[in-house]
Order: C-alpha cells, then sequence, then structure tokens
C-alpha cells in the first residue's frame, strides 16, 4: 500500500468503463487524466449533433474508437472511423461534422487542456 508521501507513477484506465461513464457527465467532454503535460478525454457526439468547440491553445490528438464521420481542420476535410488518428496544431479551427455513426473519440491534449490559455479566461 502507497504512504502518502510516495508519488503515483501509474494511473490505469479501462476504456469500456470511461467510455460509459461519459454519458453520465452531461457534456459531449468527459476528462479522465490531468497531468501537467497531458490531459486526456472521451469525446462523444450521436449522429444529428453539431461540434461546437473552438480552436484550443493546446495540441491535440484524436483517436476514433467508434462511429463515422468527417473532419475538419483549417480548410482540410477527411473522412475519419474507428482507427482514425488525427493531430491538430494548437489555435487551429476545427470540427468533426456529417456524423453517420455515433462518434467515440479518444481524446489526447498537449499540454494538458486549457493550460496555456490566459489565467484570465481560464474555466471560459
Amino acid at each position: 500500500m502507497a504512504s502518502a508521501r510516495e508519488e503515483k507513477h501509474m494511473q490505469a484506465f479501462e476504456l469500456p468503463h470511461i467510455i460509459r461513464q461519459q454519458p453520465r457527465s452531461g457534456k459531449p467532454y468527459f476528462e479522465f487524466l490531468r497531468v501537467p503535460d497531458l490531459s486526456m478525454g472521451v469525446y462523444q457526439l450521436l449522429v444529428g449533433d453539431t461540434d461546437i468547440q473552438s480552436p484550443h491553445t493546446e495540441d491535440e490528438v484524436y483517436y476514433v474508437v467508434e462511429g463515422k464521420a468527417k473532419i475538419k481542420v483549417a480548410d482540410e476535410e477527411r473522412d475519419v472511423r474507428p482507427g482514425s488518428v488525427i493531430f491538430v496544431e494548437k489555435k487551429v479551427p476545427h470540427r468533426f461534422h456529417s456524423i453517420e455513426e455515433d462518434l467515440i473519440v479518444l481524446v489526447f491534449f498537449a499540454p494538458a487542456e486549457y493550460s496555456k490559455k490566459p489565467s484570465i479566461l481560464k474555466g471560459v
């Protein structure tokens, strides 16, 4: 058993469990890991949903777990499906659209999401 002074060097998660937790959050995005240099979450968009995200102040990687849609990043567009991995550079406009099948995406931010946002705007 770890004492209060010992650092945890590992956090482990089971993706099916996290996917089941996401709808309970009441939001499309459910963050499950946050450390200074990285954050991770699950993003879910249903057929007919509109992706209203705006550019982030951190680099981002999407891994599509389930579903079919399109993603537009700046002026580039492509289809996404299970197994698609998309890198989006910080401050670049992007969104998912034309969702054909409910979309579940594993999201990685580096550094942690909003950690580069000016402090007066954090939480906005």
